[in-house]
């Protein structure tokens, strides 16, 4: 069986990390075994990240639905009661973004969910 050299895929697997790593601090940018850690790391924050930015929406979403309903004399978790006793299915996006672009549409929304 011939022999098998295998600095060129190690080196570009290498190069390959440390591209990954660019900007990161101390050793982290220049030592592979260290940068392949930042690296892992990275990706797994990455996808924590996208989970979480979720929470974060939904968040400001009841956050602004709350804000605007207020002045109107109800709270956040009695419109969403309200509505859903009326049989209205908007999402809440969907109501936060009435709440801050279309008040009338937004006031008949809570007038429904007052009945």
């Amino acid at each position: 069986m011939p022999r098998v050299k295998r600095g060129v895929a190690s080196h570009a697997r290498h190069k390959k990390v440390l591209k990954q790593t660019k900007g990161q601090a101390l050793t982290r940018r220049s030592l592979f075994r260290r940068a392949n850690e930042a690296a892992l790391h990275s990706k797994y924050y990455a996808t924590v990240g996208r989970k979480k930015r979720k929470d974060d929406f939904r968040r400001l979403w009841i956050a602004r639905i709350n804000a605007a309903v207020r002045p109107l004399g109800m709270t956040y978790s009695k419109l969403i009661a309200g509505l859903k006793k009326a049989g209205v299915e908007l999402d809440r996006k969907s109501l936060a973004e009435l709440a801050v672009r279309d008040e009338k549409a937004f006031g008949k929304l809570v007038e429904a969910a007052k009945a």
